[in-house]
This record gives structure tokens, C-alpha cells and sequence, in this order.
């Protein structure tokens, strides 16, 4: 039986984690066991859900209730489903509920480098990265064209943020992904031990073409994407056992990360 809410009070505590909470305060990390992430839309809360990622709560549009959210409440069990009209939905949350649907999440429990890359032959791995739109893209692109998994340096944004998660279309929750402790030493060792070569995109004068016929041969690689704006760090490029580029025209010095990303996920996807 659902559980439906109608709310009349914006100020009720159960309505924090969707309007008042911080993402630092979503994350909890002094008390992970109460931590949370927040999911938009039916489309991406299923890819979360199929993830094995637990509801808490759910905030909708009254109409969804009977429409395209009404799958979802049965998926979801008895959760509280909180709802009201738009007018007043807009006023909690600061702008219109677009994809109609949000869910307040429990965050999984985190995974380890080894556990994602056991049986991966190719993995992205980001230094940096602090752009939650980039973030966000580059897991799509890894989704679509054949990264296994994606690694994190300890300073990259939270994958689990609520626009990296849109902006990711659920991706996510779809693409194995873990933090390593610290970077680069320990990283980069832990990818040589578990027999990945590694290629750190930067244009650099020793840097070889993406297309070098030595990295499709490669039978396990970690491509390594740098910060916006500075890109790999030098430490990083001179630890990698690649150093590779994306050729330029007309002048154009770089590509955003998160472009850069698919082109090169694409070229040096296992064969």
C-alpha cells in the first residue's frame, strides 16, 4: 500500500534532505551509516534501484502518483512518497521539478580499486576532477563506449552528487567505480600490480598519438584524465607508462576534460 504524504508544512524535517541539507551534509561522513544522495527522475531512480541502492523517500508531482512514477512506488515499498501540487513543490525545492520525481537514497557502501578492475581491461581513472557536470559526463561516455570502470584520485568531485548523477543519466549506477586513498604513487601501484599499463592524456613533446598502434595492443589500460584547466600533474605523467595525446587543429590547445574523455574512450576501447 503506498504511503503517500500530502504536504502542507515546507518547514517539516522529513523535507531537509531534498531542500535545506548541503551535499557534505547528504554525505555524512562522520556518520556514514546515515548517508544519502538524492536521484531525479523514474528513469535514473530504476537504474539506482536495479543498482541495489535503497529508497528512503520519494518527492513527487501529485499527478505522477497514478502516471509514470506509479511503477516506481511499487518498487520502493512502503517509503513515505511525499507530495503536492507544483506550486508548492517549486517553493521547497527553488525551481520546478522538471523530471517530476526525486528520491532520497542511502549511499552504498564504498567499493575498492581491486574489486572493480578484477575482470575490467580498460578503466578511466581522474585526477581532479571537481566539475560535477564533467563528472557526470565522462560516466556517460565511459558507460557507452566500453570503460569497464572508473578510479577517482582522492580530490575529485562526488559521483554521487545530485547534477553529476543527472547529468550522468544514471550512469553512475551503471559503470563500477571506486576512490583511491591516495594518489599517485599508491594508485599508479596498485594498477601496475593488478597488470594495467597506464596512459596519461596530456600534450606533452614525448606524447604519443592517440591512434599509436602500441596502445590497441595494450590488454589491460588505465586512461588518466587530469584537472580542468591544469590537466595531469607532472608527478602523474612522468609515473605513467604513456604519455598520449588527442592531435589539434586550427590552433585549439585543448579539449574539456570530459570530451576528451569519449574521444579517448573510444579510440583505445579493448578491441
Amino acid at each position: 500500500m503506498p504511503n503517500i504524504v500530502e504536504i502542507s508544512d515546507l518547514s517539516a524535517p522529513e523535507l531537509e534532505v531534498y531542500a535545506r541539507l548541503t551535499e557534505a551534509q547528504l554525505q555524512s561522513r562522520l556518520h556514514p551509516e546515515r548517508a544519502l544522495f538524492i536521484t531525479e527522475s523514474p528513469v535514473v531512480i530504476g537504474y539506482a534501484l536495479d543498482a541495489g541502492c535503497t529508497p528512503v523517500s520519494l518527492l513527487m508531482e501529485r499527478r505522477h502518483i497514478t502516471g509514470k512514477a506509479a511503477a516506481l512506488i511499487e518498487r520502493c515499498g512502503g517509503i513515505p512518497v511525499y507530495t503536492a501540487d507544483d506550486a508548492l513543490l517549486s517553493r521547497l525545492t527553488g525551481y520546478p521539478l522538471t523530471r517530476g520525481v526525486l528520491c532520497a537514497m542511502r549511499r552504498p557502501a564504498p567499493n575498492s580499486a581491486e574489486s572493480v578492475c578484477a575482470n575490467a581491461r580498460r578503466v578511466a581513472v581522474l585526477e581532479g576532477i571537481v566539475d560535477t557536470t564533467n563528472i557526470g559526463a565522462i560516466f556517460r561516455s565511459a558507460a557507452a563506449l566500453g570503460m569497464d570502470a572508473v578510479l577517482l584520485t582522492p580530490t575529485c568531485c562526488d559521483p554521487l552528487n545530485r547534477r553529476a548523477v543527472r547529468v550522468s543519466m544514471g550512469t553512475v549506477f551503471q559503470v563500477p567505480w571506486a576512490r583511491f586513498d591516495t594518489w599517485p604513487e599508491k594508485g599508479l601501484r596498485t594498477l601496475n600490480a593488478l597488470g594495467f599499463r597506464t596512459a596519461a592524456m596530456a600534450l606533452t613533446d614525448d606524447s604519443i598519438a592517440i591512434d599509436d598502434p602500441a596502445l590497441a595492443v595494450e590488454e589491460r589500460l588505465a586512461i588518466v584524465l587530469g584537472t580542468e584547466g591544469d590537466g595531469l600533474a607532472s608527478g602523474t605523467i612522468a609515473q605513467c607508462d604513456y604519455t598520449v595525446k588527442i592531435p589539434m587543429t586550427h590552433g585549439v590547445d585543448s579539449l574539456n576534460v570530459a570530451a576528451a574523455g569519449a574521444v579517448a574512450f573510444w579510440q583505445l576501447r579493448a578491441r
